[in-house]
């Protein structure tokens, strides 16, 4: 295993003893809104720290993006390493009680994704990657699933907070798949949604509006797991973009002509 990874996985599970603690006792929760159906608890900052914490002991230099703090550079001003974290992706769900939600931190080097892991901390699930050896569930090897078509696909979206911005595109989109798919599911946390089509549980899966710490972690996982991950044009930009699109080779294929049937002017990619 990668010493990054290691290190990692060893941030996650930090994380994930204050998220597991805190969910004990929810109605003490202190939670403020940062924009519309978007919040931020105690909990996200604490175990976003926490994660700070034993990544910055390992690798002073490198350089931090992370949900709640922002960007900060790594001890030496710049580095060609940054980490992307995502304390508590679905804190919606969290807040809430629904058993959804993950801690998602991933390893970029020059842009590109190169360590992951999203850990779904109330099943013990840890997702983990690396560029170029596999993607891994609870150290099991996993791939995406065998399916080939749209009309056997079950397939993953989500309703971001920017969703506004192009809401007849997506349910334009959203009508077009409930008719032509196996089935459409929301969870709610994109990183856990992306695991899911990395270990086959989904199909595919498609959104817009997300930031990189909601794709990052995921998005090697579905690469190194035998999917397909682009951008609306199928492009890499999803992490610019903040849109993506994701499956199984063949369904990934069928999802991309869909949503390109539906792209307007404003959505481009």
């Amino acid at each position: 295993m990668h010493p990054a990874l290691n290190i990692l996985i060893k941030a996650a599970r930090r994380a994930s003893q204050i998220i597991n603690r805190a969910s004990l006792d929810l109605e003490h929760l202190q939670v403020a809104t940062k924009r519309q159906s978007d919040f931020v608890t105690e909990v996200d900052k604490t175990a976003e720290a926490a994660i700070i914490e034993v990544l910055r002991e390992a690798y002073p230099e490198y350089g931090i993006l992370a949900e709640e703090s922002g960007q900060t550079a790594g001890s030496t001003g710049t580095s060609e390493y940054q980490w992307i974290i995502d304390p508590l992706d679905g804190t919606t769900n969290f807040i809430h009680g629904l058993p959804q939600y993950a801690v998602s931190i991933a390893l970029a080097h020059r842009g590109q994704i190169t360590q992951s892991v999203v850990y779904d901390t109330v099943r013990n699930e840890m997702f983990t990657a690396s560029k170029g050896a596999g993607a891994f569930l609870n150290e099991r090897r996993i791939r995406v699933s065998k399916c080939v078509r749209l009309e056997d696909a079950l397939i993953g979206t989500g309703f971001p907070y920017r969703i506004y911005d192009h809401i007849d595109a997506y349910l334009a989109i959203f009508k077009e798949l409930a008719r032509k798919s196996a089935g459409l599911r929301r969870p709610g946390a994109a990183s856990l949604d992306l695991a899911y089509v990395a270990c086959g549980r989904f199909d595919g899966f498609w959104e817009f509006g997300l930031s990189p710490w909601d794709i990052a972690g995921g998005a090697l996982l579905i690469s190194e797991a035998g999917g397909l991950i682009s951008d609306l044009a199928g492009n890499e930009s999803y992490l610019q973009t903040g849109n993506l699109v994701a499956g199984t080779p063949k369904v990934f294929a069928q999802l991309l002509q869909v949503i390109d049937n539906h792209r307007t002017a404003g959505l481009a990619a």
